[in-house]
């Protein structure tokens, strides 16, 4: 025998509105007392929600003035506005980005987007002189790490040595050496 509890009512209750939703965003097939499958959601779709967080964190960063590593958060949010006017107007505000503060990719409204080659840090030879064009990792406390070793976007970067034990770099950046990590150095896109 069965024992339904008022806490396990809620449970069901709680989940049944859940599946109804669900269900109306059109991320699941439900029929009552069926079976429930998710739906794939499309590439398209995908592309459009990277899109629009790309283009709030671009705004944030350029008219808001929020540090890189303080755009990602409220992105999330705003990333799922269902106006297409409105970021056709935003994009168009800032001037028709194609990279994000973080030198990923903005994707256009037709879904394409610029696929620039890069390097990592790590893969650059001793002496050499690169730019920083992108973050493989996008963590508040990676970016802060960057902005420490004194590096944005564009900067330029000298690697003066590589130990081959390691491979802890010693770079160069504006006169000023900093020692980082091959995991940092792998972290950080050059062209």
């Amino acid at each position: 025998m069965i024992e339904y509890s008022i806490q396990n009512i809620l449970i069901y209750l709680n989940l049944i509105d859940m599946l109804k939703k669900l269900k109306e965003k059109k991320l699941i097939n439900y029929e009552k007392y069926g079976k429930i499958y998710l739906k794939t959601v499309s590439k398209k779709k995908d592309i459009e929600v990277v899109r629009k967080h790309r283009i709030w964190e671009t705004y944030k960063y350029e008219k808001l003035q929020f540090s890189w590593d303080e755009v990602h958060e409220v992105a999330e949010q705003l990333e799922h506005i269902h106006s297409a006017k409105l970021i056709e107007q935003l994009e168009k505000f800032l001037g028709n980005p194609e990279y994000d503060p973080h030198g990923d990719a903005i994707p256009n409204a037709k879904g394409e987007f610029k696929i620039q080659v890069r390097k990592t840090l790590s893969e650059i030879a001793v002496d050499k002189i690169c730019k920083l064009v992108a973050v493989k990792d996008n963590s508040a406390s990676f970016l802060q790490y960057v902005v420490q070793v004194g590096l944005g976007l564009s900067s330029k970067i000298k690697i003066i040595s590589r130990q081959k034990f390691d491979g802890t770099m010693e770079i160069e950046v504006n006169k000023k050496k900093s020692i980082v990590s091959e995991r940092f150095a792998e972290n950080i896109y050059v062209i």
